[in-house]
């Protein structure tokens, strides 16, 4: 088992190796995922866990999450800066090869900062159920919706947009889930005092909150979830 691990990974290290980076966000993001592939090659994580994946909002939950999601078994693939075209790029270093029993999804904050429209946020996030259904069938996917930082609060319109489609999306599917970290992060409309210095990223206050909610969704389903996957 850890042998074809290590020979999917090499395989798919390989096939992007030779595509060149399009620009230095890329560029820098790249570097994260080689380090992600090297920790996997040195010592391949066990197959069927919860993998969290996306931008920066995982990054800084690196230090608690296995302890905020336990029992439930979690891998995170968080790396900074990431918009949903990057996963979708290196779907096959940091999402196939662990077979996931349910993936956890925060991407999209930062392609809306860095000015895509709505439309191709959501045209990306298609195309990443289209590989996972691809690559890992009925696999479940908690989309968690786009976050209103203090930062970025001028952008909750355009952020809502994005939140909707999803939200529809996940009606229509029996492989998404949509969690509404929304509400709960607000106060008389206006972003509660959750975040770090940055007004971008969250405090434990806020990480409090996002565990309520996301451990909350997984655990009436991680243990059916895990019998499928170790079946498959």
């Amino acid at each position: 088992m850890r042998l074809t691990y290590f020979l999917v990974f090499l395989v798919a290290w390989c096939a992007q190796s030779r595509g060149s980076t399009r620009d230095p966000l890329e560029h820098e993001l790249k570097m994260e995922i080689d380090r992600f592939v090297e920790a996997d090659r040195r010592s391949p994580p066990a197959l069927c866990q919860v993998l969290f994946v996306g931008s920066s909002s995982f990054v800084k939950w690196k230090d608690t999450l296995k302890a905020d999601m336990a029992p439930i078994p979690v891998i995170n693939r968080g790396f900074g800066g990431s918009h949903i075209q990057y996963v979708n790029r290196w779907f096959d270093l940091i999402v196939a090869p662990y077979k996931p029993r349910a993936i956890v999804f925060y991407t999209g904050e930062n392609d809306i900062d860095a000015g895509d429209p709505p439309d191709k946020v959501i045209a990306d996030f298609d195309e990443f159920m289209a590989l996972k259904t691809k690559a890992l069938g009925n696999t479940p996917v908690f989309f968690i919706s786009v976050k209103p930082s203090k930062l970025r609060f001028s952008e909750l319109s355009l952020q809502t947009q994005v939140n909707g489609a999803i939200r529809t999306r996940a009606e229509k599917r029996h492989d998404l889930r949509y969690l509404d970290v929304v509400p709960a992060m607000l106060e008389g409309g206006k972003p509660k005092d959750i975040f770090g210095p940055d007004g971008l990223h969250m405090n434990e206050q806020g990480y409090a909150i996002w565990t309520r909610i996301i451990r909350g969704a997984l655990l009436p389903i991680i243990e059916t979830e895990r019998r499928v996957c170790e079946e498959k």
